[in-house]
């Protein structure tokens, strides 16, 4: 087998099982995205649940070691469990390495006196209960970018448009960017497309959509999706490393998240949770390396985008003036 045949786009087991008879249907081009992110490719790389300056160092260090490209860096206890000096030294730390941090905003319906959350329900879940949330929301996105943080992750429809609002008016940087969590995140076209005119520049969706849906989505928008290759038991658990190549194929332009399943949930992060956070950061770059493997044993890690970039594009929004 020739370099260039072996680096050829395929399947999983796709010269075995032809030779066993046992094709696959040939891909549909019609179910491709014909999207990318701004400035080229398809695809972009995101350790999520880096819980502090800490954890950020052992990611830095593991993917310096592996390997693993890095464009963005997120953090799930929110912007309220860091000091100004901790969120410094992460927004500095991370601007030497043209990575986008992203930081959670609070609070949330899970972590206020709401019982409806700890239901069978899951009542109203992450989003923010009453105008003193939202507040509480927005006074972390303005602490946290005037600190240098450039994304916020955001897991409440009113939040969102707030703040999209807030960066329309000029209360927030022209350049940040607007991340909806996936504990919110939309499950069709529609819904998506709407979490796109409320500000979103990136959109979490749950990692159980099938190809066929993220074809859908892509038919109504181009923005950025942002998916968990392995997804955290909390999120189901789901592991999608096989078909990370289909997607990209389907998804693009899309952020491949590197989660970790198998692993006790650590937000809100403490020092309590030290060891087990460290640990868990330093598997989700190692949990990276093996998707990015695979997309290259299948000849379809081509189309990354360019480390350092971060911004969506042109995206469609409501009248942020009303």
């Amino acid at each position: 087998m020739t370099d260039a045949s072996a680096r050829a786009p395929r399947r999983p087991g796709e010269q075995t099982l032809n030779a066993l008879g046992m094709s696959a249907p040939a891909p549909d081009p019609a179910d491709a995205s014909p999207h990318a992110f701004p400035g080229g490719g398809r695809w972009r790389t995101e350790v999520p649940s880096c819980e502090g300056p800490e954890a950020l160092a052992v990611v830095l260090k593991e993917a310096s070691r592996l390997d693993v490209p890095i464009h963005r860096i997120s953090q799930g206890s929110g912007v309220w469990m860091l000091t100004d000096a901790e969120i410094t030294e992460m927004a500095e730390a991370t601007a030497e390495r043209d990575i986008e941090l992203c930081l959670f905003t609070g609070p949330r319906g899970t972590w206020d006196i709401g019982g409806s959350t700890r239901t069978d329900s899951g009542g109203a879940g992450l989003r923010a209960r009453g105008h003193d949330a939202v507040a509480g929301c927005v006074e972390d996105a303005v602490r946290a970018t005037e600190l240098g943080v450039k994304c916020l992750l955001v897991a409440d429809e009113g939040v969102l448009w707030t703040l999209h609002r807030a960066r329309a008016a000029g209360l927030l940087p022209a350049d940040t960017t607007l991340k909806v969590s996936a504990l919110v995140g939309p499950v069709n076209p529609a819904a998506y497309a709407v979490y796109e005119r409320l500000g979103a520049d990136s959109i979490n969706v749950p990692s159980d959509l099938t190809l066929a849906h993220l074809t859908e989505i892509r038919r109504v928008s181009a923005t950025p999706m942002d998916m968990y290759i392995e997804a955290p038991d909390d999120l189901g658990g789901y592991v999608r490393m096989y078909e990370v190549a289909e997607l990209i194929r389907r998804g693009a332009p899309l952020y491949l998240k590197f989660g970790l399943a198998k692993a006790p949930g650590i937000y809100p992060y403490g020092h309590h949770m030290r060891e087990l956070t460290l640990a868990t950061a330093k598997e989700r770059v190692r949990r990276g390396r093996l998707a990015l493997d695979l997309l290259a044993r299948h000849g379809a890690d081509g189309d990354m985008a360019p480390l350092g970039s971060r911004l969506p594009g042109d995206l469609s929004r409501f009248d942020a003036s009303s």
